[in-house]
């Protein structure tokens, strides 16, 4: 483990420095780890914990689009690519990577399947934590852990394969063999962790939660369409109002900062735009806290969890879901979107 100071703070960290894969793979030789699920994360944690060389299978419905994905990705199907059933009855370590949703109807089918000394493995602490809600309540004789990469699987895969890492933050919520904390150490290194902080399953799902609602998506979709809408309706052309709202943040400014932080993003623009904006931050700042807060508070109450299960168990939800996108993808601002990324590749 590592002391760092973030900000003035100092963080115990683990890095690959600390706890590398040579220890992780010791950790976990006689594990095998049953994959559950194949949309979201299940493909990159499953294939960086083979590439890694871990003792790893994939349990999915068979007959679905994850199953053949799972094949066009080397899983053999009675070798490496099973049934939930049978996956979850061959893992010892089953890494529940199902939709918070399909967590909730296949919590039966693994529950009963749990037996004594078995390590459960989410990378989202919503069931547990509402599990007032989902019913996820795992037996007592069982570990459960998590590993959270702070990305999508996507991302976690790309990042290995060009020999990166996405951080992840882990948790224990049960330790009935001793071995949960290491355990889920050595899961993070396994899954492709850049570095690895700790925390817990409450905390985890209360942060991803406000950040997927507030500045990872929703607060940016929303602020994107104001300003846009507002230079739209000063007289700016579709073409300018997009490249001045979208396509200089995503293409431009934001692997700047994700690069060299802020506080160089301000020291390295014109006098102009770094005024301006320093000027203007602190409105914005006033105007989008309470939200956040209120947000925050919507999280911790359960609100948010209660209306994710409900929408999500609706029937007809997928259909509706299909028509807010359409109405998304065919608005102005995200048609205008598919044509700037077209000519940016060079495409007419």
């Amino acid at each position: 483990m590592a002391t760092i100071n973030f900000g003035g703070v100092d963080e115990t960290v683990i890095t690959r420095d600390e706890f590398p894969l040579s220890k992780a793979q010791e950790v976990l030789k006689d594990e095998v780890i049953a994959v559950i699920g194949y949309g979201v994360q299940g493909p990159g944690q499953a294939l960086n914990l083979r590439d890694n060389g871990f003792n790893v299978i994939v349990g999915q419905r068979k007959d679905s689009p994850s199953w053949e994905k799972a094949i066009s990705d080397g899983w053999v199907e009675g070798e490496t690519l099973f049934s939930i059933e049978e996956a979850v009855e061959r893992g010892t370590i089953i890494a529940n990577l199902l939709s918070d949703a399909g967590q909730i109807a296949v919590w039966p089918t693994i529950k009963e399947r749990l037996k004594p000394g078995k390590t459960l493995y989410f990378s989202h602490g919503f069931g547990i934590t509402f599990h007032d809600q989902t019913g996820i309540v795992p037996p007592k004789d069982v570990d459960v852990i998590l590993v959270a990469p702070k990305g999508s699987g996507t991302s976690l895969r790309s990042l290995f394969l060009s020999g990166g890492g996405l951080n992840s933050s882990f948790a224990v919520f049960q330790d009935a063999t001793g071995k949960a904390y290491e355990k889920a150490i050595a899961m993070g290194i396994g899954v492709g962790s850049g570095y690895l902080f700790e925390t817990d399953f409450k905390k985890e799902v209360y942060s991803d939660l406000t950040g997927e609602r507030g500045v990872l998506m929703g607060a940016l979709a929303g602020i994107i369409e104001a300003q846009y809408e507002v230079l739209r309706s000063k007289g700016h052309s579709p073409s300018e109002a997009f490249n001045e709202t979208v396509e200089e943040l995503t293409q431009s400014l934001v692997p700047l900062v994700g690069q060299n932080g802020m506080d160089w993003m301000f020291s390295n623009c014109s006098v102009t735009a770094q005024r301006g904006a320093l000027d203007w931050k602190g409105k914005f700042k006033e105007a989008t806290q309470p939200v956040i807060e209120e947000l925050y508070e919507s999280v911790a109450t359960g609100k948010e969890a209660a209306r994710t299960i409900q929408r999500g168990s609706t029937p007809g939800y997928r259909q509706e879901l299909e028509a807010e996108l359409k109405e998304l993808r065919e608005s102005e601002l995200w048609q205008t979107g598919a044509v700037v990324r077209k000519l940016r590749s060079g495409k007419k």
